[in-house]
């Protein structure tokens, strides 16, 4: 009895985070793209992060490898973790915010300068195409295992946003 209960709440669990992850935001959506563009303009060169150690312009290549990452442009070895397990994976990419200073993938900490204005045309033109992208397969995620195109949008909306509202923008 006990397993067809559990059986029970898993299906529910599913089920609303399929819910939650059909009216989710994501960079696929165009209205988001043209906001991230317009908030990727208000951010300066000496704005400062509510959080962590990176600059804007360290911030700026990050999310730039990031979503290199997402396309496959930039492959950063698998990691084995919980977060490929179901309903951990759906949980973050769906329904938890993004951590503050949450640890990432070595290939994405940028610890050296950088030129802000080319990092930020480069972050503009990343954002303009990762909607168009058209993949056979969306690459794995290093710490998350398969994501499909869908889950790739909400996951890269939840970062881009959260790096954005670290720096106020």
């Amino acid at each position: 009895m006990f397993v067809y209960v559990l059986a029970a709440l898993a299906l529910l669990l599913g089920l609303g985070l399929f819910a939650m992850a059909q009216r989710h935001r994501t960079l696929l959506d165009p209205a988001v793209e043209r906001e991230f563009q317009d908030r990727l303009q208000s951010l300066a060169p000496d704005s400062r992060g509510l959080w962590g150690r990176m600059t804007a312009g360290q911030m700026l290549r990050h999310v730039a490898g990031a979503l290199r990452m997402a396309t496959g442009d930039l492959p950063i070895p698998p990691r084995r973790t919980p977060l490929r397990l179901f309903p951990i994976k759906q949980l973050v990419v769906f329904v938890l915010p993004f951590p503050r200073s949450a640890p990432t993938a070595p290939a994405l900490v940028v610890k050296d300068g950088v030129d802000f204005d080319e990092e930020r045309r480069s972050v503009a033109e990343l954002l303009a195409s990762f909607a168009s992208k058209s993949l056979p397969a969306w690459p794995d995620h290093p710490a998350f295992g398969p994501l499909n195109r869908d889950q790739w949008g909400v996951l890269a909306w939840k970062h881009v946003d959260h790096h954005f509202r670290q720096f106020g923008v």
